[in-house]
């Protein structure tokens, strides 16, 4: 297809072709990001901005623009004929749809939500799985493991509101049109370089981290006179969808694993609604994406608001990485 198609046209034209493409399905979320890039443009104007003075199901506070995006996710979506139920972070069970329906649509409405106050990119993450099992919609429904995906993706609202998806048939990205309200085509078929000289890590945690992720971070910042010989930069937005839009954009590594500040949890982001959605995309592109040293999509979906570590990224040095793991 040509620069300039639309999100609907480049969408509808693969559905034709093949019934387990959640065309309809993927235009309602695009139209409801919509929505959530005009509240999100609007701001303290809209008097949207700061806490909302709630928690959500993980027990983390919520922002006024947490709750909308995750409502308008909800009216949006639920709508279409095709939906049998949806999944959100910010709430604690499922929400049934439509009882013919043959999907199951499960997101992280706004992700990086602490950047809100600060205007700094956010976005919503989305991941799209068959409904596997007739009668009634149950939460066993929606616990398949990443490799089960039909369709996954984000739109960033940053600078420009850039929408990316894949249905396993490479990455495409677009670009909202303001004055037409159309996702337009502008890459297709992304592709991941397998090398970088970018790491993207939180370093305040870095007295807290496993010692592989210490020792691979320790190597990047020795430069050239170390045994990477290379010099890396760092980077960190605090918003997941932000930091694998600039990998996916000019490559790099992107890490939030395991650390000492509590045992118990094997990580930090969620595997249903974030970790599963952007492994998707970066393997599709080329990268890689482990938990330290399993393949994320590989990981079997125990519960709803599962959490993981998460390493993604350029394919050799997620490899190295996971070397470090295994060692």
């Amino acid at each position: 297809m040509s620069q300039g198609t639309t999100f609907t046209q480049h969408i509808t034209s693969l559905g034709s072709k093949d019934a387990n493409i959640p065309a309809s399905l993927l235009v309602s979320v695009a139209n409801a990001c919509k929505l959530i890039a005009k509240q999100v443009e609007q701001g303290a104007l809209a008097g949207i901005i700061g806490s909302a003075g709630s928690g959500n199901v993980q027990g983390e506070t919520q922002q006024k623009l947490d709750i909308i995006s995750n409502d308008i996710l909800l009216e949006a979506c639920g709508k279409d004929a095709t939906l049998a139920g949806m999944a959100s972070e910010e709430m604690e069970t499922i929400f049934p749809a439509n009882k013919n329906g043959s999907f199951l649509l499960l997101f992280d409405p706004l992700d990086g939500s602490s950047n809100i106050d600060v205007n700094v990119s956010i976005g919503t993450i989305f991941s799209i799985l068959k409904k596997k099992t007739a009668g009634d919609l149950t939460e066993k429904d929606f616990l398949q493991a990443g490799v089960d995906q039909v369709a996954s993706g984000y739109v960033v609202y940053g600078p420009q509101t850039t929408l990316v998806y894949t249905t396993g048939q490479g990455v495409h990205m677009f670009t909202l049109d303001h004055e037409t309200g159309e996702f337009l085509l502008i890459k297709e078929n992304i592709q991941i370089s397998p090398d970088t000289k970018e790491f993207a890590i939180n370093m305040s945690n870095m007295r807290h981290w496993d010692q592989p992720v210490k020792r691979y971070v320790d190597e990047c910042l020795a430069g050239v006179e170390g045994t990477r010989q290379k010099d890396f930069n760092m980077r960190w937005i605090a918003s997941m969808v932000a930091d694998v839009h600039r990998i996916l954009c000019r490559g790099g590594v992107f890490m939030y694993p395991w650390d000492k500040r509590d045992p118990s949890k094997p990580g930090k982001l969620r595997l249903m609604y974030e970790a599963n959605p952007m492994s998707f995309l970066i393997e599709q592109a080329g990268g890689a994406s482990v938990n330290g040293k399993e393949r994320i999509m590989t990981l079997p979906a125990e519960k709803l608001h599962q959490r993981v570590s998460v390493v993604l990224g350029s394919k050799n040095e997620v490899d190295l990485i996971q070397k470090y793991h295994q060692a």
